[in-house]
């Protein structure tokens, strides 16, 4: 059986996404909601591939909107477990945009989103063997 930090290395989740005008506002930048969305799918994807359960967001803490997301640029969204405890974990989603003709990037956003995993009746399970 993989160790602890084997297992969260491998459900490292990285996806790239190009920002499309039908997903900006009048701003031309990225709305919040769509990139809670995609934070959101990214971090789920991130505590299933760990956990291999099933798995509902319980909650999203501290995103920071620190940078612009302009329309025409490409975002990349990593997604790292950052704690396991017996039901619930915790994924840290950073989002960063790149210049599609430039090697320009920068972090723009970053949150936490904790995850319960649940059986067939949506009752908490442990997520590691004891």
């Amino acid at each position: 059986m993989p160790s602890l930090e084997a297992k969260i290395a491998a459900a490292e989740t990285r996806i790239f996404k190009a920002v499309f005008p039908n997903t900006t506002n009048h701003y031309d930048t990225l709305f919040g909601g769509t990139t809670l969305h995609m934070m959101d799918e990214v971090a789920f994807i991130t505590a299933t591939r760990f956990s291999r359960l099933k798995m509902v967001t319980v909650s999203s803490d501290k995103v920071d909107f620190t940078h612009p997301i302009p329309g025409g640029t490409l975002v990349e969204l990593i997604g790292n477990v950052v704690r396991v405890g017996n039901t619930s974990l915790q994924v840290r989603v950073e989002l960063f945009v790149e210049q599609m003709y430039s090697e320009e990037r920068i972090k723009a956003v970053s949150g936490l989103f904790t995850f319960v995993a649940i059986d067939q009746d949506k009752r908490p399970v442990r997520i590691m063997p004891v």
